[in-house]
């Protein structure tokens, strides 16, 4: 008996701790912001992870395995690995929140990263897919990241919420690839193979990334946007025609076109990406080389945020994927016709490549928010997620057969095309009545 007092005790506390939430929109605007600047945190060391790895995973299994041709492998499989995670931690986070869907997510990551410096060591192909898979989670979860700032945000916020976190992944995802020198370095001299040593990074970046979820995202912003949302009066939905600017696809259309945006812009963006770096070694530049490029196109996807953040709010969800489409097709023109060897022409091509997908992934983001009731929109979010890690998946297992039986121009090109294709669509809800959802 006293067992089950204590528990109803406890259970009382942690009600008495979150009423000030649910009935005092002062503290749900601090909260939302505290929450934001947790997951700041989480996702400078999640993109240390993120980009540590990537960077060097092609040419990772190209050494191991021997042959070019299978060397876009390691993407697909992480990002089959980052499409089974983004379901399971969208429903973790659906069922029990944020915090233990983000934390569990990271762990994960941290655990396929190890694995993989494992797999070098012994010289395991089984392992090393096995740990990419892992290693996915944590690629996901830092993506699933940006949704927590957004729960308790205003609709006239989400797009910015959403930028503030993705600017935050700017700052290990540039100091990761620039960091492949001193990791390699540090590998051999432990014994362990060189190209290993950025997953030593990404292991404890992302473990780190855990532990400021678990300790400090608390009370669970996600929680208690959905508690708010419960208890909020119905309201009959306010619906305007979109003629303006800042218009958004109505609800019943937004997961539709905000999904596209960013299946799309991703599966472009990864194609193009995971065979830059071979081709760069296949001319003659260094690891340095391709941790300069790799650096500067990681830059454009994520510092361009807090201005592309703004603009969704002010402009449009719109306007801004349509510019995603046009930036990305320029990218893969440039990739395409860029000399042999010419540092200038691929930093370029990789800055526009990342550019055309910030665009993209804060305004379909941005969609999604709006669309998505408070009730389901974690489920929602997580499987719109695993349709954007399968998209990563077949661009980065077509990209090495694509280069292997035409060019990297070929590649490059149709990559680009490929994403001007979202133009139709996006325009498809343009002029469509307006209804957003609150927190």
């Amino acid at each position: 008996m006293s067992q089950i007092s204590t528990s109803r005790d406890q259970g009382l506390g942690a009600e008495e701790r979150t009423r000030p939430y649910l009935e005092s929109p002062q503290t749900q605007r601090e909260l939302y912001r505290r929450s934001l600047l947790v997951v700041v945190v989480s996702q400078v060391f999640g993109g240390a992870g993120l980009a540590a790895g990537i960077a060097v995973a092609a040419l990772l299994a190209q050494e191991m395995l021997g042959t070019d041709q299978l060397a876009g492998l390691p993407a697909a499989v992480f990002a089959l690995g980052s499409a089974a995670a983004a379901f399971l931690v969208g429903r973790l986070s659906q069922r029990l929140g944020r915090r233990a869907g983000l934390s569990a997510g990271y762990l994960v990551g941290a655990g396929g990263a190890a694995g993989v410096v494992l797999a070098a060591v012994v010289g395991s192909i089984p392992l090393l897919f096995a740990s990419l898979l892992l290693y996915g989670s944590g690629i996901a979860t830092n993506l699933l990241a940006r949704y927590a700032g957004t729960d308790l945000a205003r609709p006239e916020q989400r797009g910015t919420a959403v930028s503030v976190a993705l600017v935050a992944t700017t700052l290990g995802a540039v100091a990761g690839p620039n960091l492949i020198g001193a990791m390699n370095d540090l590998a051999v001299g432990l014994g362990i193979p060189g190209l290993a040593g950025p997953f030593l990074l990404a292991a404890a970046a992302y473990l780190l990334a855990a532990v400021v979820i678990f300790v400090f995202l608390r009370p669970d912003p996600y929680s208690i946007a959905r508690r708010v949302a419960a208890q909020a009066p119905a309201e009959v939905p306010v619906v305007v025609t979109a003629t303006r600017k800042s218009a958004r696809p109505p609800a019943r259309h937004g997961v539709f076109i905000g999904a596209t945006v960013m299946v799309l812009t991703q599966l472009a963006m990864v194609a193009i990406m995971t065979m830059t770096p071979l081709q760069m070694r296949e001319h003659g530049h260094g690891l340095g080389d391709v941790g300069i490029v790799i650096s500067v196109h990681i830059g454009a996807m994520f510092l361009p945020s807090l201005v592309t953040g703004v603009l969704v709010d002010r402009v449009g969800r719109i306007p801004i994927a349509l510019a995603s489409g046009v930036i990305l097709l320029v990218a893969g023109v440039v990739a395409s016709v860029a000399p042999e060897g010419s540092m200038t022409a691929l930093l370029l091509a990789l800055a526009l490549l990342g550019l055309g997908w910030n665009f993209g992934l804060i305004s379909g983001t941005a969609m999604i928010i709006d669309a998505a009731p408070p009730a389901t929109r974690a489920k929602t979010q997580g499987a719109v997620d695993v349709l954007i890690a399968l998209s990563g998946a077949a661009g980065g297992a077509a990209s090495g057969m694509v280069v292997a039986g035409s060019s990297y121009a070929a590649l490059s090109v149709g990559g680009g095309i490929l994403a001007v294709l979202l133009v139709p669509v996006v325009l498809w809800g343009r002029g469509m009545p307006k209804q957003t959802t609150r927190p």
